[in-house]
């Protein structure tokens, strides 16, 4: 190191001494911007949305932000789902499967988890291919599981941790049943 780039990291360290980092209550959630009119347009997840005849793109609809909390479920739940320290009831692999084949899987395995009372699923759609900007299942999922018949059973979903498949994993929790 040279001598002047000693100075200037004892001078940082100097003024950082004191530094303390702020303090966040809640995350903000972005809105989501609509996609522009045409043919065929990207929704949020950036799947390609069709237009119907002799019209526009229909917006798909908005996903759920999953840094935001869900009523039902406490901070504590909440930050071991995201960390991966939930124990995991189910696996459900789509990773190979066509959309239409995925989409019917992920609905049975869904209703058969939670009509059995399991909690948490851990579904593997691969991470797809770069140029297409990610595998096709894992930009889908998260809207099949927010707008589909198992919407009112899923409480979050969080992408995976590294040794439960990373990017190309989530973690689906599924709502407790009511008596």
């Amino acid at each position: 190191m040279s001598r002047s780039a000693k100075s200037d990291a004892a001078l940082f360290a100097a003024l950082m001494r004191d530094a303390k980092p702020l303090k966040r209550k809640h995350k903000v959630a972005r809105p989501a911007v609509a996609p522009p009119a045409r043919a065929a347009a990207r929704d949020p997840a950036g799947a390609l949305t069709a237009a119907p005849r002799g019209g526009a793109a229909q917006p798909a609809p908005p996903l759920p932000d999953p840094g935001i909390a869900n009523p039902g479920i406490d901070r504590r739940t909440a930050e071991r789902l995201r960390k991966g320290r939930m124990d995991i009831d189910r696996r459900l692999d789509l990773h190979g499967m066509t959309q239409d084949a995925a989409h019917a899987a992920l609905d049975r395995a869904v209703a058969s988890a939670w009509r059995e009372g399991l909690r948490m699923l851990l579904v593997i759609t691969g991470k797809g291919s770069a140029k297409d900007g990610g595998g096709v299942l894992r930009r889908n999922l998260p809207r099949w599981l927010a707008v589909g018949a198992n919407a009112p059973r899923v409480l979050r979903i969080e992408p995976a941790r590294p040794q439960h498949g990373g990017a190309g994993a989530f973690y689906v929790l599924l709502r407790r049943q009511r008596p």
